[in-house]
Formats: C-alpha cells, sequence, structure tokens
C-alpha cells in the first residue's frame, strides 16, 4: 500500500520485514562497486582486524534501507524522486549473517508550490537482529499527493 503526502503525519513510524545479509550479496556488492579492499574480499586479512571477520561495505547498508523500504511499498506508487542523504552515520559494522530491518520515522511535512507534491522528511534507521542501530540517517524525499 503506497503512502502519499496527505497519508502522513509527523511522528509517524514503520517498520519493514528483515533481510539477511548473504555471502552472495558482498560479493555482489564488490562487483557492483568495484570495491575489493581486503577489509571486504580477504577472509585471512579480516581476521587480524578488530572486527575479525569481513565487514560488508557501508554504502552497502543505504541500498538495503531503499530496497526495504521499496520492498514494504510504502511509496511505491507515490515517490518522485529521494532529495538527498543527509548526515548517514556508520555506528556499527555489518557482517555476512546479519538480519536486517529497516525502521522509518516521518520528521517533517512540507507542501510544495506546486501542490501536486510534498517534501517528507525522513529519520532512516538500520536495526540488526540484536535491535543495534547500525547505520541511521535522513532521506527527505518528494512525494506525490493523492489527489495529484
Amino acid at each position: 500500500m503506497s503512502l502519499y503526502f496527505e497519508d502522513l503525519d509527523v511522528g509517524q513510524q514503520f517498520t519493514s520485514l528483515g533481510r539477511t545479509v548473504t555471502e552472495t550479496d558482498l560479493t555482489m556488492f564488490s562487483m557492483l562497486s568495484g570495491d575489493w579492499n581486503p577489509i571486504h574480499s580477504d577472509i585471512e586479512f579480516s581476521r587480524r582486524t578488530e572486527a575479525g571477520q569481513r565487514l560488508v561495505h557501508g554504502a552497502y547498508g543505504i541500498a538495503l534501507v531503499t530496497g526495504l523500504m521499496d520492498r514494504a511499498g510504502w511509496f511505491a506508487d507515490s515517490a518522485v524522486a529521494m532529495l538527498s542523504i543527509d548526515g548517514w552515520t556508520f555506528t556499527r559494522p555489518i557482517f555476512i549473517g546479519d538480519t536486517l530491518h529497516c525502521e522509518m520515522e516521518i520528521s517533517s511535512l512540507r507542501l510544495t508550490s506546486s501542490r501536486t507534491t510534498g517534501v517528507v522528511g525522513r529519520t532512516f534507521r538500520l536495526v540488526n537482529q540484536d535491535d543495534q542501530v547500525v547505520q541511521h540517517g535522513q532521506c527527505p524525499a518528494l512525494i506525490r499527493l493523492r489527489a495529484a
């Protein structure tokens, strides 16, 4: 069910389903991004780091948030554009085997001059299976009005 501008209220919260990060996810993201840094691709190197294992790319977390949001259908028919990624913070590493879900809170609403769209402030948290926030930040978006 797609949410339109007039369906939203400041403070409203939504939670996506979870998704488990796999070895294939790590490999495919390395291929897509071209980032084969040893912390992502070398098991022996990674064992000698603080984490003790390979880390999944931080940028993968941002991509996963957009995928979880799409899977939830929150803005499937109403999104016009993501406007920015602001203050995105990587608070904990993502590992192969983590199950992550996305939490979204509506932080602001502003109707545009066109009166067919509005700017929706959205705060996202990417949360692991231990209820730890691994990433968070703001991603405002241009969202259609239902009447438009």
